[in-house]
């Protein structure tokens, strides 16, 4: 199956899932190589553009985010758009190794060859307990019912 635009239903949620377990592989090498070179980023508040930048901002963020697991959902799509939300946990090493939820949207666009050449994220921490999390040790993530309050 080929996942490079224009996207189907079936291509834009393959596309999806396997930025999915790129990023969880947490590897910002490979993670990199589905980027254009001059890819734009918008991550929160930060702005920046390109390969370097874009490995420089994964390895600091796997360097704070311990025990980083991640979940993206097909949200909407066209020819060369995907609308992606998306939920991971991790441990912050900045504050005494707390567990905490991302909940966010992406939007991304991508290049005739299937790599991506924008990618824009907003998302919102909130603390959780141990008790709280949904990806304990052993648990796909796919798997995990989410329900819609947090959709």
């Amino acid at each position: 199956m080929s996942l490079v635009p224009p996207f189907t239903a079936e291509t834009a949620h393959a596309k999806v899932k396997k930025a999915q377990d790129l990023w969880n592989a947490q590897d910002p090498h490979a993670v990199v190589k589905a980027y254009t070179p001059d890819c734009i980023w918008r991550n929160r508040a930060t702005f920046f553009s390109g390969t370097e930048a874009i490995v420089d901002f994964l390895t600091k963020k796997w360097e704070k985010e311990k025990s980083y697991r991640l979940r993206k959902e097909l949200f909407a799509f066209n020819d060369d758009r995907i609308a992606v939300q998306f939920w991971y946990e991790y441990q912050d090493a900045h504050d005494g190794m707390k567990w905490k939820r991302c909940y966010g949207l992406e939007d991304w666009t991508f290049a005739a060859d299937g790599r991506m050449r924008k990618r824009q994220m907003s998302g919102n921490d909130v603390d959780i307990t141990e008790e709280q999390r949904w990806y304990k040790e052993g648990i796909d993530v796919n798997e995990v019912e989410i329900s819609e309050a947090h959709w």
